[in-house]
């Protein structure tokens, strides 16, 4: 009740107000049963719009500490968050990462619309980078659609580290349903995962025109982060489970 109450009563009409969103392809989304929405992340925005203009109900699970801040603003927070239906995610690595993986999959395969935002993390720069493959192994084992979704203008709305969000032209546009069904039954192949991500981040750098980077995102704010201390940019470390798992909720 509280994400709809919030969509067409307390949030949706502001939203609509001071940043005029327009969508474009939304005839896409299937009608009903469970899809993948996956998007490109230029800002916190991203995943209060995207809902805005999509009929369905979007679920986009959410990092842990989104649940569990202490204090007033916490419990304001959990409250928030919990009523508009986002699922709190533990992307802490190991057991946390196969946790995430598989909250996923139960709700595509209950039939939800879950946002996913492959790079794992909002882009530094403003340009699209490699995805993570855990989108993959969802789609894969829920046997659902990807539905790829390119945001504009939410990083000059709401800027990496702004506070307050600046009226700014929002536009969405959203390609046709990408189908995977040629690989199901080879969840677990890694090739197979990197293939079905790649060419998700191929569809996505040609929907919003972004320059793409084969880097990570998170490594290229870390790289970002040492270079601007002077100091020496560490080498790429190994992958792990976590690298697998990608981000569904703006941070």
């Amino acid at each position: 009740m509280l994400y709809w109450l919030m969509k067409r009563v307390f949030i949706g009409p502001l939203l609509h107000l001071f940043f005029r969103p327009t969508v474009e392809g939304a005839e896409n989304i299937p009608a009903d049963g469970g899809a993948v929405l996956a998007s490109n992340h230029l800002a916190v925005a991203d995943s209060f719009f995207l809902p805005l203009k999509v009929r369905r109900r979007v679920t986009f699970p959410a990092k842990l500490e989104y649940f569990t801040q202490p204090g007033i603003k916490g419990r304001f927070k959990k409250w928030f968050f919990t009523g508009v239906g986002q699922i709190p995610i533990d992307r802490s690595g190991g057991a946390a990462a196969q946790a995430a993986l598989d909250t996923g999959i139960r709700l595509l395969r209950e039939g939800h619309l879950l946002g996913i935002y492959p790079e794992g993390t909002r882009s530094p720069d403003g340009r699209l980078y490699k995805g993570k493959t855990g989108m993959a192994r969802m789609v894969l084992e829920s046997r659902v659609p990807v539905v790829p979704v390119a945001m504009f203008g939410t990083d000059k709305a709401n800027p990496i580290g702004s506070k307050m969000w600046k009226p700014h032209k929002i536009h969405i546009k959203i390609g046709e349903p990408l189908d995977f069904s040629r690989y199901y039954g080879l969840a677990g192949d890694r090739f197979v995962e990197r293939s079905i991500t790649d060419e998700v981040m191929y569809t996505l750098m040609e929907l919003s025109g972004q320059e793409y980077v084969d880097v990570y995102a998170a490594k290229a704010k870390e790289m970002m982060g040492v270079a601007a201390t002077g100091a020496m940019v560490p080498t790429q470390s190994s992958s792990s489970d976590a690298d697998r798992v990608p981000q569904i909720k703006a941070g």
